[in-house]
């Protein structure tokens, strides 16, 4: 019988899968544009994300996998997805607008994971911002925030003065160190598709997460009962790699 010998050394700390969701233009893709560095908003369609894209960054010498998904209410199928591949839910409210449908329907995908709740209260800058009746809207959905005597963390953030924004990712870390989520390197292959799609050139192209194990150029895999070869891998920012 054959037996597979799992070496400590292949043992490694698992970056968190975080996905941001929340109601449509309440700033989930605005938070991780501010983390990135980048603008991603300007290119998408209206301001409004079309996709799920998911994206790595570093924190304090550790990395934070996020997943954005779109708010629209078009979008509830990818939503669904995105919660149930996360280790970690950001769950955006807006401190002008409170709890909307997408909220509510954010908290109910949530519910049907086994990921954690962080309440992310987002625009706490502007003029007509009101953290509190958030806070009061969420508890009505049986979302209790810290300071209200529950037990899910919350933060105010504001990605256009930046407010919050650094004790948000120490809020993810903090989380994901309780989770204490592991890795083996060199164990089976085990990834989330989280978006596929047919390119032209390219041929099928798969967003994915690797959650254990190696995925490695020229490897041949399986996903839901279809086989294939990875002629190519590249990271979040379009770098071409060998492994990940």
């Amino acid at each position: 019988m054959e037996t597979n010998v799992v070496s400590k050394s292949n043992i490694q700390k698992r970056p968190p899968v975080v996905t941001i969701m929340g109601h449509v233009d309440h700033g989930k893709t605005s938070i991780l544009d501010f983390f990135r560095h980048s603008n991603i908003v300007s290119k998408e369609h209206g301001g409004i994300t079309q996709h799920i894209g998911a994206y790595q960054i570093e924190h304090k010498n550790s990395k934070i996998t996020f997943i954005d998904t779109p708010g629209h209410a078009a979008f509830s199928g990818m939503r669904a997805r995105g919660g149930r591949v996360a280790d970690i839910v950001v769950l955006v409210v807006s401190a002008e607008e409170g709890v909307k449908p997408q909220t509510v329907e954010a908290i109910k995908h949530t519910r049907a994971s086994t990921a954690q709740i962080i309440v992310a209260f987002s625009k706490v800058d502007l003029p007509s911002a009101d953290v509190q009746k958030a806070k009061q809207q969420l508890a009505v959905e049986n979302i209790v925030v810290e300071d209200w005597g529950g037990d899910i963390v919350s933060v105010e953030v504001s990605s256009k003065t930046g407010d919050g924004m650094e004790d948000l990712l120490d809020a993810i870390a903090t989380v994901a160190e309780i989770l204490d989520l592991k890795m083996d390197t060199e164990g089976e292959l085990e990834a989330n598709i989280i978006e596929a799609r047919v390119d032209k050139q390219k041929g099928p192209v798969v967003s994915a997460v690797i959650r254990n194990g190696t995925i490695r150029v020229g490897m041949e895999v399986t996903a839901t009962g279809k086989e294939a070869k990875i002629k190519s891998l590249m990271d979040d920012r379009g770098v071409l790699v060998k492994e990940a």
